[in-house]
């Protein structure tokens, strides 16, 4: 396993923010889920495995860039999202923030 998490080149930024130890969560786009929880073993940054999710138009480049080593902290019940949308900070529609807010 890589150990990676990965987003597009347009989370570059808030992918750069996080720092070894930050409590991460892994969401589901297809079913609508949360997973977790894992932790931030590096800094985020930029094509850290440049080989994951390659690209097949262009090789050795990744279809997500921006990138972060994680660790499992604790395997959890992946949660569905009407439990955890109260903490979202949505916008446009079903669209929403990387970031959580405690209520």
């Amino acid at each position: 396993k890589r150990h990676l998490f990965g987003l597009p080149p347009r989370y570059r930024d808030s992918v750069r923010a996080i720092t070894p130890g930050l409590p991460l969560f892994l969401y589901n786009y297809t079913t609508h889920q949360l997973h977790g929880i894992f932790e931030a073993t590096t800094f985020g940054g930029t094509n850290i495995d440049a080989t994951a999710w390659e690209d097949k138009k262009c090789k050795g480049e990744s279809r997500f860039p921006a990138q972060v080593r994680i660790r499992v902290r604790k395997i959890c019940k992946a949660l569905e999202e009407d439990s955890f949308r109260p903490v979202l900070h949505h916008y446009d529609g079903p669209k929403f923030r990387l970031e959580l807010s405690v209520p």
